[in-house]
């Protein structure tokens, strides 16, 4: 990753920077949303090997073989994330914003009996956190400057706090798939990423942005009688964000300009990153135990080794300023989903996941304060007459406590802070997420 920040005294340390890419999310493991249909959300994102459900198309595909009609599916996942921490200054709760919204959106084309295209935009990463500043006490000492020639009295933060980070990345997914036979389908189709808002500020200077980029999927669906067994694959990529950074203490912009850099904050300047999104892939088996109910488990596989360096440039100078690893683990979710027809047009749909962390403790960041999770699900769809159908479900996610304390102590002026002592809390998240969705299939030819 490359973007601008200033250097040593009162700059922002590559724990900052990780926030940037990593803002909070109150999903999957790290930065991932892996909730991209309302069905998703019902039966807690085990969809994969669905030929069945609207919604697993977003998961899988493939599964647009096995629907002899097109279709338009539009909803919207909304978002509240709670994110606590306790320090040794108090108790304090991360202020995002209540409620976040992200689309759900997906449209298949049913061209003939072995050819469909489809079309999807959905929201896999992103969130956001906001501490106040005091929040964490290692971070608010002082020092005071020699008068002359500053005034009497004059005080400078040794460190910056961290305060609001958000990251809203789209992923549009043009997609083809063909049918083999009456049991295989394949898939393949890009991703194609658009970084809306990368925001990170600290009490010290803001860094904002956008930028696109782009990976590939590949999907595959078998269906047998009772049985079916479903793959997707979504590749690693990088974002290219170009941005601002905005130093908000002229004291310090003064120092920097008056040591030739050694101490202080550069002035405002342009930024840009390179942001590296990781790869995902997901594999799973259903048995339709009999016409009402079936069942899926699944298991995901998120590369989240693939963000393992910060590279730091500045506009200025074209100088790297730093040049950190962060050795993020990959990580497993563990998912079950299942649906009940209640009625003729009326299905029930319930799901339970466990998801990883891939942050250890060496580089745990206080703007991600990560943990293992336990995800809840439940849902309901109901058909209408002339290929209406809606859909609702509902999710609760409950992060298991992490009481961090840090194995290498906080050296302040500057220092990282991810995995010191200068983040030290008891850390405590849940989230709940609601999914509306409504959507008409129709014949296209």
């Amino acid at each position: 990753m490359k973007t601008h920040c200033p250097m040593r005294l009162a700059s922002i340390p590559s724990a900052l920077l990780i926030a940037l890419t990593a803002a909070g999310s109150a999903q999957g493991s790290g930065f991932a949303v892996p909730e991209t249909s309302t069905a998703g959300i019902g039966t807690a994102n085990a969809l994969v090997a669905n030929p069945e459900e609207r919604g697993a198309i977003t998961y899988n595909p493939a599964a647009m073989a096995f629907h002899d009609k097109s279709l338009v599916a539009l909803g919207a996942l909304l978002i509240q994330p709670n994110f606590t921490v306790r320090t040794d200054n108090g108790k304090f709760d991360s202020r995002a914003d209540d409620w976040l919204v992200a689309p759900m959106i997906q449209g298949a084309l049913h061209i003939n009996d072995q050819w469909s295209a489809g079309l999807g935009i959905n929201a896999p990463f992103g969130l956001e956190t906001e501490w106040p500043i005091g929040t964490f006490p290692d971070l608010t000492n002082t020092q005071a400057l020699p008068s002359p020639p500053f005034a009497p009295g004059t005080k400078i933060p040794l460190s910056p706090q961290p305060t609001k980070s958000k990251l809203e990345i789209l992923d549009f997914v043009p997609t083809a798939t063909y049918r083999l036979n009456e049991n295989l389908a394949l898939s393949a189709g890009a991703d194609l990423y658009w970084a809306k808002t990368a925001e990170l500020n600290s009490s010290l200077n803001k860094l904002d942005g956008d930028g696109t980029g782009w990976g590939f999927n590949l999907s595959a669906l078998y269906v047998k009688d009772a049985w079916s067994v479903g793959i997707n694959f979504h590749s690693a990529a990088t974002v290219q964000v170009n941005g601002d950074y905005t130093a908000l203490n002229s004291t310090l912009v003064s120092l920097y300009r008056a040591s030739g850099g050694m101490i202080g904050t550069p002035p405002s300047q342009g930024a840009e990153l390179d942001l590296d999104l990781p790869w995902r892939l997901q594999l799973g088996a259903r048995y339709k135990v009999n016409p009402k109910l079936a069942v899926e488990v699944d298991w995901t596989r998120t590369g989240w080794s693939q963000f393992e360096r910060i590279r730091v440039t500045g506009d200025l100078n074209g100088t790297t300023l730093i040049d950190d690893e962060n050795n993020w683990d990959d990580a497993n979710a563990y998912r079950f989903g299942l649906t009940y027809q209640l009625l003729d047009d009326t299905q029930l749909r319930f799901g339970y996941s466990y998801d990883e962390t891939g942050q250890g403790d060496d580089y745990f960041s206080a703007r991600v304060p990560d943990n293992d999770r336990h995800l809840f699900g439940v849902g309901v769809s109901h058909r209408l007459a002339d290929g209406w159908q809606l859909e609702a479900g509902y999710m609760y996610v409950m992060f298991n406590e992490r009481n961090y304390r840090g194995a290498q102590p906080y050296s302040g002026r500057g220092a990282d802070i991810n995995g010191t002592t200068a983040i030290n809390g008891k850390y405590e998240a849940h989230a709940n997420l609601i999914g509306l969705e409504v959507s008409k299939s129709f014949d296209a030819f």
